[in-house]
Formats: C-alpha cells, sequence, structure tokens
C-alpha cells in the first residue's frame, strides 16, 4: 500500500490477491450468463451452482439456502422489507444503517418498532429481548456483531428465544464473517453478508434464507436466484466471493488478527492510561474502539491519515460527514466522548510492524 497503514478493515478489506486471481481467470473465459441456454451460458451456470455449493459448505448448510445480492446493504432490505408484514419488529438502535434506517423506513409506513436497549455493554441483552416481545411481533432484527465496536451478540440465546417463540430472526453478519469462527444457530432465519468485509470483491454479498422464511422480493425481473432477486448474476465477483471464503478456513488468521490488536492495546494503554474501551461486552479480534479524554477525533483522524495510517471515526458507511458515532451515543456515551473515540480494524495482512508504527505515532500525536 506504498509504505501507508491501513486499519480501517471494517469500512473494506483489501482484495487478496488470490482471489484477484480467479476473477481475472473468470473474467478471461468470455461471456456466461447463467441463465442462457447456450453451452456459454450452460458452463456460467455450472460455475454459479459450484460457488453456490462452495458457500453452502462452509456453512455446513443446503445451496438452495444461498442466495445472491448485490452486498450487506440489499441483502439486509431483502430479508427486512421481504418479511416484514408491518407487524411489531424488534431491534436494536446501534446497528448498522442499513438495518437502522431501514427499520426507520417501515416505523414511518405504520410499522411498530421496539429498539432493545444496549447500555455500555455494546450488545442487546437476551433478557431485555425477552421483556420486548409481544404478541404481535412478527419479526426479530439484530447484529452478529457491532461493525464499530467488535461486541458480539450472544446469537445462540436470541437465537433459542427466537425459534421457541417462532418469530423470525433476521442477523447482520456483516461485520462478523472473517472476524472468528462461529456457527449459525437454528433459530436465526436470515443473514446477510458482505465480500468486501472478508478480502472479497466489493460489490457481492449473499443471504442465507432458511426454507421457513417466506420471502417477498424488492427487486423483480428475469426470476434469477429463485425469484426472489431477478437480474443476470455478477459471476467474476461471485466467483472471487466464494474463493474468499474458502481461505477463512485457517485457525492462524484468527489468532494473527487477536495478537495485533492485543499488541496495539497494551502500546496504547501503557502512553496513554487514560484511554478507555468503548464497549463492554466481549468483542470481535479485529476491532479496537478508543476513547481519547479531551481529544478531538476528527483532528486525530485527519493527523493520522496525514502520516499514512488510516482509521474510522464510526461506520464507514454512516454518511460522509465526520459525526459523532450514533452507535456509542445510544450506547449512553456522551458527545463529548463519542467525539473523542476512533476505531482501529485489522486484517490478515496487517503486520506487527505496521501495528507497532501506528502504535506510536499516535502516541507522538496526543502526547504533548
Amino acid at each position: 500500500m506504498n509504505g501507508k497503514i491501513y486499519l480501517d478493515n471494517n469500512g473494506t478489506t483489501p482484495l487478496d490477491p488470490n482471489v484477484l486471481d480467479v476473477m481475472i481467470e473468470e473474467l478471461a473465459n468470455g461471456p456466461r450468463n447463467p441463465s442462457s441456454i447456450h453451452t456459454f451460458g450452460q458452463e456460467g451456470k455450472k460455475i454459479l451452482t459450484k460457488a453456490r455449493k462452495t458457500i453452502a459448505d462452509f456453512f455446513s448448510l443446503k445451496p438452495s439456502d444461498i442466495l445472491f445480492t448485490s452486498g450487506g446493504t440489499e441483502g439486509l432490505n431483502l430479508l427486512i422489507r421481504g418479511t416484514s408484514k408491518g407487524g411489531h419488529i424488534i431491534g436494536s438502535n446501534i446497528d448498522h444503517a442499513a438495518v437502522y434506517n431501514t427499520l426507520e423506513d417501515l416505523k414511518e409506513k405504520g410499522a411498530d418498532v421496539t429498539y432493545l436497549p444496549v447500555h455500555e455493554y455494546g450488545a442487546p441483552e437476551p433478557e431485555d429481548l425477552i421483556k420486548a416481545i409481544r404478541p404481535d411481533t412478527d419479526l426479530i432484527v439484530l447484529s452478529a456483531a457491532n461493525s464499530e465496536t467488535g461486541v458480539k451478540l450472544d446469537m445462540q440465546r436470541c437465537a433459542s428465544i427466537a425459534e421457541n417463540r417462532r418469530i423470525p430472526l433476521i442477523l447482520d453478519g456483516v461485520a462478523l464473517l472473517g472476524k472468528e469462527p462461529f456457527t449459525i444457530p437454528a433459530g436465526v432465519s436470515g443473514m446477510a453478508f458482505s465480500s468486501h468485509k472478508f478480502h472479497g470483491p466489493q460489490g457481492i454479498g449473499f443471504i442465507i434464507c432458511r426454507p421457513s422464511l417466506k420471502l417477498t422480493p424488492l427487486i423483480t425481473g428475469g426470476g434469477q436466484e429463485k425469484g426472489l432477486r431477478s437480474g443476470t448474476e455478477n459471476l467474476p465477483a461471485i466467483v472471487g466471493m466464494a474463493h474468499a471464503l474458502t481461505l477463512l478456513n485457517e485457525d492462524k488468521i484468527y489468532a494473527h488478527l487477536s495478537y495485533l490488536r492485543t499488541r496495539f492495546e497494551a502500546l496504547i494503554f501503557r502512553a496513554l492510561p487514560t484511554t478507555e474501551i468503548n464497549g463492554t461486552g466481549p468483542r470481535l479480534p479485529s476491532t479496537s474502539n478508543l476513547y481519547f479524554p479531551n481529544i478531538d477525533g476528527e483532528s486525530l483522524l485527519i493527523s493520522l491519515d496525514m502520516h499514512g495510517i488510516a482509521a474510522s471515526h464510526a461506520s464507514a458507511c454512516a454518511s460522509g460527514a465526520l459525526e459523532p458515532s450514533r452507535t456509542l451515543l445510544n450506547m449512553g456515551y456522551s458527545k463529548e466522548r463519542a467525539s473523542s473515540s476512533l476505531r482501529f480494524s485489522f486484517s490478515r495482512f496487517n503486520t506487527l510492524d505496521e501495528v507497532e508504527t501506528a502504535a506510536r505515532t499516535l502516541i507522538s500525536l496526543i502526547t504533548p
């Protein structure tokens, strides 16, 4: 990256060179529309089927459970809007804009939405989910992990609650995949993922849709993806995404992420002991969201960028403006704290030297 240090991997990740190779190979092999009946099209259909099976096998699911989308935002909209029948929905006000703004839009259209309390823990508690369920609750939408703080949801308990009450549970899995191993509980009805968060190409994603979840399509047309997401499939991107998923099967990846974050935070806390972690709940090993008292986060972010270090002030998809994080504010933190916080997120391509250099630079910018 031309000597620059990229620590905004929760925003997007660099494309794995191996993924690029398989995409180039697919692009070089001629036009392949999987919907066409001629030889070119049938070859494309076989490749599409293989990629779908690769993804399904990764999660120990059936290929029919996998639907391709353009990414996390479309996938979440399809799952939420395609499931909601206008009744009572339970969500959380710390979730990504793709979830939160969608729920707010449904609320404006007449849906009754309850947002679970979160507090400084950083994720909704199963006990609060139980309290919020009503006889007319017909959908629960939560995030498996928060993209800003990395705090994880207790997926197993929340899924069991939803399953026992026969309420569809939709999970935003975008921030989770590629950060640590996990299994999808039986009580999860649908889950959305985005390729560019785990070193695949941008503009492609997939959802997991259990057979029990009856979706209404948002995009109609030629009937691709079982009629739930019409439009010619982006075969090179799908091939790249499937290959990126196969590269996540090494435990050392996750150990590396944990090691980098532990070292980064150790250096910061030693030199800047007033620094605090945002979110007290268990976190993904890739994420360090830190509060620097009496420091203007926007100015610090710009200074880091001038030194060739990329970090984040909030979610990359929130807006182009640098506003205090809605997530941190809704966790109960003050506007001052939210404005004095930055997120650092790591990937398997980051090195120990990069992390130590970033920490030393950060310390030098804050220390008088």
